[in-house]
């Protein structure tokens, strides 16, 4: 079996995986802002980038995926910012 076959069904999920990720507002210019910021180049590339891989006009390395696999689960798993306004039943 060749390679791209093997990694056809994990490229599968991993971009419906994603597509829910980025379909939150907000996410995906957090996402574009942050590896621009760490990977270098406009981010007006990353997002035609980030793009171009989602629709699949575009294949991305193995790097890139678990790049942007690991900078989503960090968005994910943010805390709540903290607030000044103390608990609702003080």
């Amino acid at each position: 079996m060749s390679e791209d076959a093997k990694r056809k069904p994990y490229l599968d999920a991993w971009l419906k995986r994603t597509g829910r990720e980025l379909s939150v507002s907000g996410r995906l210019s957090e996402l574009v802002l942050i590896l621009s910021r760490k990977k270098g180049g406009d981010q007006d590339e990353w997002r035609e980038r980030i793009q171009r891989i989602m629709s699949r006009e575009q294949e991305p390395c193995f790097e890139l995926l678990t790049e942007i696999d690991t900078l989503l689960a960090r968005q994910g798993s943010k805390p709540p910012p903290a607030t000044d306004d103390g608990d609702l039943f003080d």
